[in-house]
């Protein structure tokens, strides 16, 4: 068999044949010839051809593929160039490969899979690539195989922020509750982040939305309630946050006291009550056998810090249970009162902030809507930004948390 013919079968590329081969170093370099006459638009959707050439002088044109054992493969074309009533002058497209990408599809459908599998030093090692170049084929792979179809029918959505990098970088992910599926990513964690989304949305397909569960923040309302986003859609409050503003609180009370052990009390009395950290703030099924003879010491000395465990506790037991709408609404009403009357202000304040969001933190319970899903894959885009070891743009990370936890099938080559 001849070389030619047989690399026609290794590399299985579309629309080519195989005309030479020569090795330099740790590097194949593989000739081939477009076995088309007529010459094709490569902009993504044009589809204008033609067969008369614009000159009559062929370009070279290269693309790194799938390595051969320990040989790197590099595939060169001479390449025509054609007048596109559209486009303008342009070399002709090739079957097997993106336009202006030094890379084939099966390459970069490869080191796409890889990433979202792997982290940094494995890939880049395993590949010899490197990592901007990872990031830069992801965004593409993602472009071409995200679902278009994703933002219709939309009924029921969660919205949270999520840190890719140090120094405050975050990204906004929106997550489809039918699915469990991320749908949009964008840069921030405000008010504008979220108009993005909305605005990718367009009005017609946001007018279908029936609820949106959030965290308690003030940002994502804001978007939320304007004009062409969602103002028809109910807000649901995720219960899981107004149980965690609860335990804020006891922490509050907690360390006021403990600076007030440490400013009149002996030293040893106030470390003690610094080791009560997580007897106070786990939950009672969760403590350790020490844990829950230093709660059962606190209850015992009662004061300010009792009082405000018993406040997390009631609250938390609120939403563990699964109460219909009226039930939980009378039980938050009576443990606002109390709340008003604890004479403790981190949860005076509480009381207020439950009372404000009270509405939407019903609908949740009636709707049977929570962040969870979110929180969920917040857990997935989290383990994938300690794997990638920081990302060098926000477009970047957020193309992998699509590659990973998006409506995308990524197949390798020789699945297709």
């Amino acid at each position: 068999m001849r070389a030619t013919t047989a690399f026609n079968t290794l590399l299985d590329l579309e629309g080519v044949t195989v005309v030479g081969i020569r090795r330099r170093f740790d590097e194949l370099k593989v000739a081939v010839r477009l076995r088309r006459r007529r010459l094709v638009c490569p902009i993504e959707g044009c589809g204008y051809s033609t067969g008369a050439r614009f000159d009559t002088r062929p370009e070279e044109s290269w693309w790194r593929s799938l390595d051969l054992g320990p040989w790197k493969v590099t595939v060169t074309a001479q390449l025509r160039r054609l007048d596109c009533p559209d486009h303008g002058v342009l070399v002709e497209q090739v079957p097997f490969a993106r336009h202006r990408v030094r890379f084939t599809r099966d390459f970069e459908d490869l080191v796409a899979w890889c990433a979202s599998k792997m982290d940094k030093t494995a890939v880049t090692r395993l590949l010899r690539i490197a990592w901007p170049t990872v990031g830069a084929i992801v965004d593409r792979v993602v472009a071409d195989g995200l679902d278009p179809d994703r933002l219709d029918g939309l009924v029921a959505v969660g919205a949270d922020e999520i840190s890719w990098k140090k120094h405050h970088n975050y990204l906004t992910v929106v997550v489809d509750h039918a699915s469990g599926d991320v749908i949009w990513t964008g840069e921030g964690k405000d008010t504008a982040a979220l108009d993005a989304f909305f605005a990718e949305l367009g009005p017609e397909r946001a007018a279908k939305l029936e609820a949106i569960s959030l965290d308690m923040g003030k940002a994502y309302p804001k978007s939320v309630a304007k004009k062409d986003h969602a103002p028809q859609a109910e807000i649901c409050w995720d219960p899981f946050h107004v149980v965690k503003l609860g335990t804020d609180a006891l922490n509050v009370v907690r360390r006021e006291h403990w600076n007030r052990l440490r400013a009149d009390a002996p030293a040893d009395v106030a470390r003690r009550f610094k080791g009560a950290r997580w007897a106070l703030l786990r939950n009672p099924d969760d403590l350790t056998d020490r844990q829950a003879d230093t709660l059962a010491a606190i209850r015992r000395t009662g004061g300010a810090v009792w009082r405000a465990y018993k406040g997390k506790e009631s609250l938390r037991a609120i939403f563990a249970g699964d109460l219909p709408e009226a039930e939980v609404a009378t039980l938050l009403d009576r443990w606002c009162a109390w709340a008003q009357r604890s004479r403790l202000p981190a949860f005076v304040k509480l009381g207020r902030t439950i009372r404000t969001h009270r509405h939407g933190i019903l609908a949740a319970i009636r709707l049977g809507l929570s962040n969870g899903r979110v929180e969920g894959r917040n857990a997935t885009i989290r383990l994938i930004t300690r794997r990638a070891f920081g990302f060098h743009t926000a477009k970047a990370a957020a193309a992998l948390v699509m590659l990973c936890c998006g409506p995308i099938t990524l197949l390798l080559p020789h699945e297709k």
